[in-house]
């Protein structure tokens, strides 16, 4: 079973549910299916992809919403569909959120790099023949108009910092900066005190909240680094960080701690 990529969009990724930056969209698009929770998926930054299957299959799209077609007809969004052989399936430009998922049945096998035009996707074998019954509340992706809420826990050097840098950490408003990517969010505003003396090189977890030379906390994603000398002082919520994961530039960022 195999797909061509047609036109890949701004960028299109494959990741499997533990590196994507809205992992519950991913594992959703999986569950609809009935996919294994680790199969890979793509992720769709924006929108632009376009791609036509060369066999027959079921694919389901979660996490931002805009106008995704099969054969020039929107589909249903968090919804398992199937597609004939020749079948083409584009994403329009997301109108709310940022990354779309794209589940295939039978998993797509994992690739090094983002992909191209005319890269042929391959995808596993089904596990059965019908789709399961996912229950699930409404969904709906955010709202780029409200901020998103982000909860915060004290990180191993707040004590580094005073008591007035970790009250205007979680009390002032920051919006999310163009400059972010899939290793960071990167936070705009009223730039922060950071502490002079250097920091040895400390392994980072998705979630952590760093302080780099220019007082502009940057907030660790599925995609970043290793290891980061920056302090750092707080830690997002894990199951918070999947807003952060599609939350747009300029909108507003809430750090609560």
């Amino acid at each position: 079973m195999s797909a061509i990529v047609m036109d890949p969009g701004t960028q299109t990724v494959v990741v499997p549910p533990d590196v994507a930056l809205d992992r519950a969209s991913m594992q959703l698009a999986n569950a609809l299916l009935g996919n294994p929770l680790e199969a890979s998926g793509l992720e769709i930054l924006v929108g632009g992809l376009k791609l036509r299957f060369v066999t027959g299959s079921a694919f389901a799209v979660s996490g931002a919403e805009g106008l995704v077609r099969l054969n020039g007809s929107e589909i249903t969004m968090n919804k398992a569909v199937r597609v004939a052989p020749g079948g083409v399936l584009e994403f329009g430009q997301a109108l709310f959120g940022l990354r779309y998922y794209l589940a295939v049945q039978g998993g797509v096998e994992p690739q090094p790099e983002p992909l191209r035009t005319g890269r042929t996707l391959a995808f596993g074998r089904p596990h059965g023949q019908g789709f399961p019954l996912v229950k699930q509340p409404p969904r709906r992706a955010l709202d780029s108009g409200r901020p998103v809420v982000a909860r915060v826990a004290p990180g191993p050097d707040v004590e580094r910092f005073d008591a007035g840098t970790w009250l205007r950490l979680t009390k002032e408003p920051w919006t999310l900066s163009p400059e972010s990517d899939r290793a960071g969010a990167r936070l705009a505003g009223r730039p922060l005190m950071v502490a002079a003396q250097a920091t040895p090189a400390r392994p980072l977890v998705p979630g952590a909240v760093l302080l780099p030379p220019s007082g502009l906390p940057l907030i660790a994603l599925a995609g970043h680094p290793e290891s980061s000398r920056s302090p750092v002082v707080a830690v997002v919520r894990d199951e918070d960080l999947d807003a952060l994961g599609q939350a747009r530039p300029g909108q507003m960022v809430h750090l609560l701690g």
